[in-house]
């Protein structure tokens, strides 16, 4: 499949199925009130896509890869969130699990698309396949 806009990027796709899911966790649960907290996670949660859609942008691999960087540490700093939202019990071990486990999901995907790109650093990212 020819990737020829940001949408059409799994690691993206993914990541958006990530931020819906702490979106529907900070309305539904005591985090809701926790506005700190809260906005850190839903911040952290969007940057993971902003970041692969503002990097499909920018020029050539090298540029995208520096972004995809930027993505993957948001989901380091989405994860240590949750422990603190797990740790206030704002969410329940079986949520926590579960947004953990898409964490290292879209991690491990964005970590696969950086190596991929990375074989082909001066290429511009929309003239690839996936």
């Amino acid at each position: 499949m020819k990737i020829e806009r940001f949408e059409d990027i799994e690691a993206w796709q993914i990541a958006r199925k990530l931020c819906k899911a702490v979106y529907e966790l900070a309305s539904s649960s005591g985090l809701g009130k926790d506005f700190s907290l809260k906005d850190q996670m839903t911040r952290s949660s969007g940057s993971i896509m902003d970041n692969i859609a503002e990097g499909f942008d920018g020029g050539t691999n090298r540029e995208f890869v520096r972004f995809l960087q930027y993505s993957k540490r948001s989901c380091s700093e989405l994860q240590s969130q949750l422990y603190r939202c797990l740790d206030q019990s704002y969410c329940t071990t079986k949520q926590f699990e579960e947004l953990h486990t898409q964490i290292n999901v879209t991690r491990n995907k964005i970590g696969a698309f950086i190596n991929y790109l990375s074989k082909h650093l001066d290429r511009r990212p929309s003239s690839y396949d996936s």
